[in-house]
């Protein structure tokens, strides 16, 4: 099962599964295209290897590869109860915020919502 877990400015897609067999989580990042329907990549963590990546320029998939990288340890924490963690995520993440004044941008990206 995939979890929803972020949307970025640009309408791209971030979701993430449970932990697999193999100990890792699949991220799964697709971002909605007129021509094309959907471009799509995914990626394993704690690794980092990206696989099945169609239609993203190296420069959206560096941003992409940039997000994935700063809210690893959030994808990692949720992994296994979604639900539980992403609610407090969200609440730390807000108490931060409120703390110093960050405005929610991360990597070139305005943070519109963090499921």
């Amino acid at each position: 099962m995939m979890y929803p877990f972020m949307t970025l400015d640009d309408g791209a897609e971030i979701v993430h599964s449970e932990t697999l067999s193999d100990g890792q989580v699949k991220v799964y990042i697709e971002k909605p295209d007129e021509k094309d329907c959907f471009h799509h990549a995914t990626c394993y963590l704690p690794s980092y290897r990206s696989e099945d990546i169609y239609d993203f320029s190296e420069k959206e998939m560096d941003r992409y590869r940039d997000v994935v990288e700063s809210t690893a340890h959030l994808i990692l924490e949720q992994r296994d109860a979604p639900f539980c963690s992403a609610f407090a995520g969200m609440r730390k993440g807000r108490e931060k915020r409120e703390k110093t004044g960050e405005n929610g941008r991360k990597n070139g990206f305005d943070i519109l919502e963090q499921k």
